[in-house]
């Protein structure tokens, strides 16, 4: 993956993560491999490093190559197939898996992987509406998201900062946000099996270590404002409330140490 000019240790913790999430998994060599919502690649790295050189991953993001920064999702894509991972890895990006003109014969994958990208899906029907369409494209579905279950006072911060964004992103009608739906373990174990997926194993992994919570807290302070004149329904009441919300996650970030949340992990037939 590209070096993060900030801090080098950055992405060595986020492959970290991935490796324990793909282990868990049980993600096996000369696999053929489905990521949907594969983003910058950072799980794509580690899938196609453990499928090996008779593997293939298959990304598919419904984000424009020029979305993110400081480098955009198709400069970290270009970086990975250009490395010695780069033949064993096909990347569509402006791809709506929803869309009537994807489509792959049944059984097509060995594993289909969806690792953080369900909070990016714009409601739990679309959710549910992916999970359908996809059962006939693999054997296994691999399923990662943060665990809104926190344990500790450090989590609350994160857990805080992610509740407010998707609160006021309930009122909005289209949305480039990090979080558009906040799904709970049991939102996700709900619509898993209501799609006809039979979960077989669940976890809850330590990312505590991972800088996402820090990132999003930052994200949400600097954006909160701005974002609630975006929505012009928003009755004046919400807005106290996430006022008092925003007054709760400043405290709690100067009385604890910031951690991020937890990661639920299942795999299901």
């Amino acid at each position: 993956m590209p070096p993060n000019e900030y801090d080098a240790t950055i992405q060595r913790v986020q492959t970290e993560h991935r490796l324990n999430l793909a282990n868990f998994w049980d993600i096996k060599t000369r696999s053929k491999v489905l990521e949907i919502g594969c983003g910058q690649g950072d799980t794509t790295a580690v899938l196609a490093h453990l499928v090996g050189a008779e593997g293939f991953v298959h990304g598919i993001d419904i984000a424009s190559p020029n979305y993110g920064s400081p480098v955009t999702l198709g400069e970290s894509i270009q970086f990975l197939q250009n490395s010695s991972l780069g033949n064993r890895i096909q990347i569509d990006f402006e791809t709506n898996i929803l869309s009537p003109d994807i489509n792959f014969p049944k059984d097509s994958f060995d594993f289909i992987v969806l690792s953080h990208c369900s909070w990016y899906f714009k409601s739990p029907e679309e959710l549910f509406e992916i999970l359908k369409k996809i059962k006939d494209f693999g054997k296994t579905l691999c399923f990662a998201e943060w665990d809104t279950r926190i344990t500790t006072n450090e989590q609350l911060p994160h857990f805080l900062s992610v509740l407010i964004q998707a609160q006021y992103e309930c009122f909005k009608e289209n949305s480039f946000s990090n979080i558009r739906t906040l799904f709970t373990p049991i939102d996700i174990q709900t619509i898993a099996k209501s799609a006809g997926w039979n979960i077989l194993t669940e976890n809850t992994i330590d990312s505590s270590q991972l800088q996402d919570g820090k990132w999003e807290i930052e994200q949400t302070l600097l954006d909160y404002e701005k974002e609630l004149l975006v929505v012009d329904n928003l009755p004046a009441k919400f807005k106290a409330l996430f006022q008092s919300q925003i007054y709760l996650l400043e405290a709690a970030i100067n009385r604890n140490e910031i951690k991020s949340m937890s990661t639920y992990a299942f795999a299901a037939k």
